[in-house]
């Protein structure tokens, strides 16, 4: 998939650069596939905000994704590659010989017309094909993985990414995450074989604040552009650090502190 760069025809246009969209094959997406999708803000279940800098954006409507490969057992064929506003990977409508319909993360190499297939034993570890890590050789390189078999696919699921299988033993499949940490994951665990494609998402430019306004992010404001009240960075006589470390608006520690309370035994490598 290409970058790609428009005329300069204003000052917006200049810097701007967009993916190609020539592998998309439909605008319109499956009806019984598609629910309403009300804006959150940032906001939790309570109301509270726990993530800042979010809110308004354009209207989206949520594609169902099957992240746990429900359908098992049955070929399935991609009818059309899909657009989603929600994630930065292509979706792919797969019709399974049941005549049920179901939308999938697209790996690379995987088009309208190729074959897909869900099973617990038996099945090729090909792009698309969804299996228990048990199945998958040592080396080759999975997406959409589960954390706890039957949960659905977590990991691994923005475009370009993947993880590398490096061993198994008689429980725990190793893996290494796109992040670079190397965890335990249970080889009941479903993951699909593959890279996921539009590899060239992060080398967009989004050259205008309007674009990313779009997206849903609001401004952030710097600590240090703030009162002492308002931000452990604000206030002092010009512009001062006053040699404190970067901390959060709650003088948690940010930018390199490690937060993590709990040492989880199923990391054996942490991400630097």
């Amino acid at each position: 998939m290409a970058i790609v760069k428009r005329k300069p025809r204003s000052a917006s246009l200049r810097f701007q650069t967009f993916l190609s969209s020539d592998d998309i094959t439909t605008k319109k997406p499956e009806r019984s596939l598609v629910i309403g999708l009300r804006k959150k803000a940032g906001r939790n279940a309570y109301g509270r905000i726990t993530v800042r800098h979010r809110g308004g954006g354009a209207a989206r409507k949520y594609r169902v994704i099957d992240f746990k490969r429900s359908v098992r057992d049955i070929e399935g064929t991609v009818v059309s590659v899909e657009y989603d506003p929600n994630r930065n990977v292509r979706i792919g409508l797969v019709v399974y010989k049941s005549g049920v319909k179901r939308y999938i993360l697209l790996p690379e190499g995987i088009s309208v017309g190729s074959v897909v297939f869900a099973a617990a034993e038996g099945a090729e570890p090909k792009p698309g094909y969804a299996m228990p890590l048990r199945s998958v050789p040592v080396g080759f390189f999975v997406h959409n993985i589960e954390l706890r078999p039957g949960s659905g696919g977590k990991f691994a699921r923005s475009a370009g990414t993947s993880a590398q299988v490096v061993a198994k033993a008689e429980e725990h499949a190793t893996l290494k995450m796109p992040s670079g940490e190397v965890r335990l994951v249970l080889l009941g665990c479903w993951a699909t074989i593959g890279v996921l494609g539009n590899a060239e998402y992060k080398n967009i430019v989004w050259g205008k604040a309007g674009r990313t306004r779009h997206r849903g992010f609001r401004p952030t404001v710097r600590g240090m552009a703030m009162n002492p009240i308002d931000h452990p960075h604000g206030g002092g006589e010009g512009r001062s650090k006053s040699g404190s470390h970067p901390v959060s608006p709650w003088a948690k520690g940010a930018k390199g502190t490690r937060t993590r309370k709990r040492k989880d035994p199923l990391i054996l490598k942490r991400r630097k």
